[in-house]
């Protein structure tokens, strides 16, 4: 069963990974020919502020799922179901403070913009953008977990491929009929706003979960945040993990003008589509070494490190040697005919390809020191990477443009994957 179930999640995955990876180079394309570029670096900005909301998840969420392994494997449903609904009142809160922190950048994001855009159009994006995030907070993030947990991410993973692949669909008609950037963003909000509703009504009609007279258990709740406190040092990591992901974008904002973030956008679709190659075939890596860990098997973690380093950066030679040579090609096909920005920017992509080569060859070392829960050792460097890269990025910008933020990414990434 287990052997099934892990097949399924693995094909599932991939699957996963590929449609979201071709869909995601569709949709940016319509919308840069349909509505500018300005209209995506809006929209791309508005999305990376929106994601700044998961600082406060803090790592809560492999806490509740490691909670949840020992009462399903006893069948214990009580319990399950009591911590089930700490965790639904744990995301509610995030849910909540979410809407003060949507209302203040309703407020305050026009101006960051230097109201660029009309200030109903800018705010009317920024509500419809947050729907699907509202939603995952209020309805989705504690039965996903749940999922994961029973081992049944497939489940999830259907789902998402079934929204990915209707939401292209719809955009691509939306857009082809000449609808409004608000109606073609509505309209995927809402499909992904189906999606946690979806996984809910599945998991209550099989597993006969029902946490309406359920009290989220304080004990239980206490465990959690003990756990969570031990984890503390793992919070570092998430830190550095959003800042890398996020920081860009924000710069760009803050410092230049949208269309700006429209470029970076478009050269990130690369780079994401080959860390997502990278990371599908380093999955499940860490779990393996963590077993060797505990198991004490020395001699055998040290065979399979060496082979899985040796398979990796062959993997990443052979990719990225290509990239390098690609990538400018490739984004002069993607932007034919765009003329309202500059996007080929050869030093740029440069610069963003050597950023994620070195981003890439730290991951067999993180891997294992993660697998030996080694948080408290790693986070001086996190934090240094956080901070180092955050303010290159700021002064850079200031004085070279969209290519600050890039060697801010690659001084920072290679100061931790050396150290």
């Amino acid at each position: 069963m287990r052997g099934k179930k892990l097949l399924k999640n693995i094909t599932l995955s991939i699957a996963v990974q590929i449609i979201t990876a071709i869909c995601g180079f569709i949709i940016p394309k319509l919308i840069i020919e349909q509505y500018g570029s300005a209209i995506n670096g809006l929209v791309s900005s508005i999305t990376q502020f929106l994601a700044y909301i998961t600082f406060l998840e803090a790592g809560i969420g492999p806490v509740i799922k490691a909670a949840l392994y020992k009462p399903i494997a006893k069948n214990d449903k009580a319990t399950v179901q009591e911590i089930l609904k700490t965790s639904e009142n744990f995301f509610k809160k995030i849910g909540y403070i979410f809407i003060g922190y949507l209302i203040i950048l309703c407020i305050l994001y026009p101006n960051i913009i230097n109201n660029q855009f009309d200030y109903l159009f800018t705010i009317s994006l920024i509500v419809i953008l947050s729907l699907s995030t509202f939603a995952q907070y209020f309805l989705g993030i504690t039965y996903s977990l749940f999922l994961q947990a029973e081992q049944e991410n497939y489940i999830t993973y259907i789902i998402q491929i079934l929204a990915t692949i209707l939401n292209a669909v719809l955009v691509i008609l939306l857009v082809k009929r000449g609808e409004s950037i608000q109606t073609v963003k509505l309209v995927s909000s809402i499909i992904f706003v189906m999606r946690p509703i979806i996984q809910n009504l599945y998991v209550k009609r099989k597993y006969k979960i029902n946490l309406k007279n359920v009290d989220g258990n304080r004990k239980v709740y206490y465990i959690i945040m003990e756990e969570l406190k031990q984890k503390w040092d793992g919070l570092s990591q998430h830190v550095a993990y959003i800042i890398h992901n996020n920081t860009d974008v924000a710069v760009l904002t803050l410092m230049k003008n949208i269309t700006e973030v429209s470029v970076y956008s478009v050269y990130l679709l690369v780079i994401n589509g080959i860390r997502t190659i990278i990371q599908s075939f380093s999955s499940g890596i860490s779990a393996l070494l963590g077993d060797m860990l505990a198991r004490d098997e020395k001699e055998k973690l040290e065979r399979t490190f060496n082979l899985y380093e040796l398979m990796h950066f062959t993997l990443i030679t052979i990719i990225f040697s290509v990239t390098l040579v690609m990538i400018i090609p490739f984004i002069k096909v993607y932007t034919k005919g765009i003329q309202d920005v500059n996007y080929i920017r050869p030093v740029f992509a440069v610069i963003m390809v050597f950023s994620e080569i070195f981003y890439a060859c730290r991951q067999p070392y993180s891997s294992v020191t993660f697998a030996a829960g080694h948080f408290k050792q790693l986070s001086k460097g996190a934090w240094i990477e956080a901070i180092s890269n955050l303010t290159i990025s700021i002064v850079l910008t200031f004085f070279i443009g969209i290519e600050g933020v890039a060697i801010g990414t690659l001084i920072s990434i290679t100061i931790r994957t050396i150290e």
